[in-house]
């Protein structure tokens, strides 16, 4: 029986050690990835198309929703109410790291990544990378990806001069870019907006840090 856990136990200390490998793998190739990514982002930020051109308040709204903690956490995020279990750094990492993403072990090296983008690159840099890669869904001429690219397609202006009601439009579709339609009138999506504009508001919170579809923001009945 010794034996067994013996056996066991290395099996244990393997998996553990590949585990932390593939991770750390994670990590270097976002330092090996780092100076083309900082040049990228640099590019984005001098096009207007960085995080601080959304408009102070847009990109407030931005952050409250989609990662709360943002501006203080070092990629990971296990903590805060709406936080979810990936971060915008992660997020960013899902699409810059990755031909083709798969949850399990993806995981693993994705969060690797994203902690070597935090260490070689500022927020507003991950925030531009973040921006640009996102998956916005079916537009009028087939599918957006890019928040300023789906604006100027939508709406034909920059977010910057978007609504407030039409910025979280935008934000509301992030969550779930197939499950909404931003070309015309969205049941679906209307109810999520609305769920985004109480939290804005201040009227309600997310029940905790998997509450991502704000299930503490919906109307009373």
């Amino acid at each position: 029986m010794m034996q067994i856990f013996k056996y066991m136990g290395a099996i244990v200390a393997l998996v553990l050690v590949g585990l932390l490998g593939y991770g750390g793998k994670g990590y270097w190739d976002a330092l090996s990835d780092a100076e083309g990514l900082r040049a990228r982002a640099n590019e984005l930020i001098a096009q207007g198309r960085g995080g601080d051109s959304l408009g102070g308040n847009h990109r407030a709204i931005l952050l409250a929703v989609q990662d709360p903690n943002y501006l203080e956490h070092w990629g990971v995020d296990v903590s805060t109410p709406g936080a979810g279990l990936t971060t915008i750094t992660q997020s960013a990492a899902k699409r810059l790291a990755f031909e083709a993403f798969h949850p399990g072990l993806g995981k693993i090296r994705q969060t690797g990544y994203a902690l070597g983008l935090e260490s070689r690159l500022s927020k507003d840099q991950i925030l531009a990378l973040w921006l640009d890669t996102l998956e916005m869904g079916k537009g009028p001429d087939g599918w957006m990806v890019g928040f300023f690219t789906a604006s100027s397609k939508i709406y034909g202006r920059p977010p910057a001069e978007l609504s407030q009601a039409e910025f979280i439009r935008f934000v509301a579709v992030l969550i779930a870019p197939a499950s909404y339609d931003l070309t015309r009138r969205d049941a679906r999506l209307d109810e999520r907006v609305g769920r985004i504009e109480r939290l804005v508001a201040g009227t309600c919170a997310p029940l905790g840090l998997r509450d991502v579809w704000l299930e503490g923001c919906q109307p009373s009945s």
